[in-house]
């Protein structure tokens, strides 16, 4: 039997460079964070040239900088360098022989398109799974699918030749409200919860119960609360916040590394610090769960869902990758195309949302390109990369374009420690109808509820970012976002940084517009409640910033001290 032992599989590092190199990527090559301005030491090595400034460092981010470390207000920078498949300390798999792999042109899958392909892919996918994980190769070639495909089982990998030689395209533009053309889904279940019996600190690793003699290392757990009365209040959240409240939500992702047995009471630790605090008022707890899908991934294919025009716009929320309930997967070298399926001139590639990311943790999604949706109106439409409920979750070097917010943090509380690292966002449009005659700029955003801990990191924008109080939108959004850093964001866009508690803008382009005055008015109030204004530094010297990403030195320093 092929297994995936027989396929010679290396951790090796992600290929540099990627969507941004994209002759097409911006309007200004000189603007845009790529892998070259990665902190070159020839920015600091104190030339007697004038014209050539001096490197900054943040103040919240000093040389010595460690963890703990705090200002003298209370305001501090997330270790975000948790973020990615297996926390990043190795790179997604590489595969580098395909001997063993599932080919799925041997089952009947069509590399022409003239035929459907869709049960040929999936009886390749099945048997991948029976034998234990493989990979799934579909050659160069064309690839109609009039079904959807689904992989819910470990260690399968869907694999192209790339997204230009390997093209797989979906024709199914019909009852795809909440659904997704190709998903990976875990069958997650989870043991009683342990309270907390003690109140657990933002930056701790540690969680303190009763009785943990039903965990070891290893163990993965989901770490929440219950939306209490008292939490809203907490956050002035009381007209708003409705969906969840009264409600135990899983804030944070986590595998156990020790248990104390020994002391009283037994302790949990962590693999990755707690972002916010855990109060027992809240009814905190841990729980132990299981049934992810893991160590799979999506590589060096071509994915379009475009389809009618009139049925794409009476969708709402479909997606061509969804990643459901995994961890320690990954998405490399994919983009989006405009099939054989496309109902017109419009260009478009996508019915929708292109990749999404749900109660899931530990993936990376890199060298990705997703662009042009049909459908950028209301209701959830056009998420190019979307992350809903998930942690430690990694977006790098990828483009998104033409979407209606082109990456986005989406719906109820439990996301954090999220970095888009080198993302370039162009040309967002928000549609108000299906008519393309009037759009306003769709920004990438956070969108539902308090997103904790999270990083916009290197990228570039002519569209924008906002981390802002929603309001009533979205059932009552509200904070959308708390402690997260723009860190080094270049481009044309605009920044909207309303973040409840602290938030951070530091170094931006000089053509970056920056918002932040707690005095925004208007129809959103985005600002309300958002006190103290969030924390600006370097507006406009984003060039000499250093380090130019922080999530790469973090993760640097992180490992050199293990």
């Amino acid at each position: 039997m092929r297994r995936l032992a027989l396929l010679a599989i290396l951790l090796l590092g992600c290929p540099s460079g990627g969507p941004l190199d994209d002759d097409d990527a911006t309007a200004d090559d000189d603007d845009v964070a790529d892998d070259d301005d990665s902190g070159d030491d020839d920015d600091d090595s104190g030339d007697d040239d004038d014209s050539t400034p001096a490197s900054w460092r943040s103040a919240l981010y000093p040389d010595d900088w460690t963890p703990a470390f705090t200002d003298g207000d209370g305001r501090f920078l997330h270790d975000v360098s948790y973020a990615g498949y297996r926390r990043s300390e190795v790179g997604v798999p590489q595969v580098i022989d395909l001997l063993g792999a599932f080919d799925v042109t041997t089952y009947g899958a069509d590399p022409t398109g003239a035929a459907d392909s869709t049960a040929g892919i999936q009886a390749a996918i099945d048997d991948a799974e029976a034998a234990g994980g493989g990979v799934v190769h579909l050659p160069e070639g064309s690839y109609r699918a009039d079904g959807l495909l689904l992989v819910d089982a470990p260690g399968v990998i869907v694999m192209g030749d790339g997204p230009d030689r390997s093209q797989l395209w979906f024709t199914t533009d019909t009852g795809m409200t909440d659904s997704a053309h190709l998903t990976f889904r875990g069958s997650v279940t989870a043991e009683p919860e342990l309270l907390l019996v003690d109140d657990a600190e933002a930056r701790s690793f540690v969680v303190a119960v009763n009785d943990a003699s039903s965990l070891e290392p290893g163990d993965h757990v989901q770490v929440g609360q219950v939306i209490t009365d008292a939490f809203v209040a907490d956050h002035g959240m009381e007209d708003f916040w409705a969906v969840s409240n009264g409600q135990w939500r899983a804030f944070f992702r986590r595998e156990v590394v020790a248990v104390d047995t020994l002391s009283e009471p037994h302790t949990v630790t962590l693999d990755v610090p707690l972002r916010a605090d855990l109060l027992v008022r809240d009814a905190a707890s841990i729980r132990e769960v299981s049934g992810h899908v893991s160590e799979c991934g999506v590589v060096g294919l071509g994915l379009s869902t475009v389809g009618d025009w009139d049925a794409a716009w009476g969708l709402d929320r479909t997606h061509a990758l969804k990643l459901d309930r995994v961890r320690d997967c990954w998405v490399q070298d994919v983009a989006s195309f405009e099939s054989p399926n496309s109902s017109d001139d419009r260009g478009r590639h996508l019915l929708s949302g292109g990749i999404k990311v749900q109660d899931s943790k530990r993936v990376t999604i890199t060298d990705t390109v997703m662009e042009h949706a049909q459908n950028r109106g209301g209701g959830g439409n056009g998420y190019l990369f979307e992350v809903s409920r998930s942690s430690d979750v990694l977006i790098r070097d990828c483009l998104g374009r033409a979407g209606r917010h082109n990456f986005i943090q989406n719906w109820d509380f439990g996301t954090s420690g999220i970095v888009w690292l080198r993302t370039t966002s162009l040309d967002g449009r928000s549609l108000p109808w299906q008519g393309e005659d009037s759009a306003l700029v769709g920004f990438s955003e956070f969108h539902h509820s308090l997103a904790m801990a999270n990083a916009i990191d290197a990228s570039y924008t002519n569209d924008g970012w906002g981390a802002v109080n929603r309001r009533t939108f979205s059932s009552g959004a509200g904070h959308s976002a708390t402690e997260s850093v723009f860190w080094n964001l270049t481009g044309p866009g605009e920044v909207k940084s309303f973040q409840y508690g602290h938030g951070y803008v530091i170094g931006t382009g000089t053509d970056t517009a920056v918002r932040v005055g707690l005095d925004q008015g208007g129809l959103f109030a985005e600002a309300s409640g958002t006190a103290p204004e969030d924390w600006t530094e370097g507006l406009g010297d984003a060039a000499t910033l250093e380090p130019q990403s922080l999530f790469e030195d973090q993760l640097a320093r992180r490992l050199a001290s293990r």
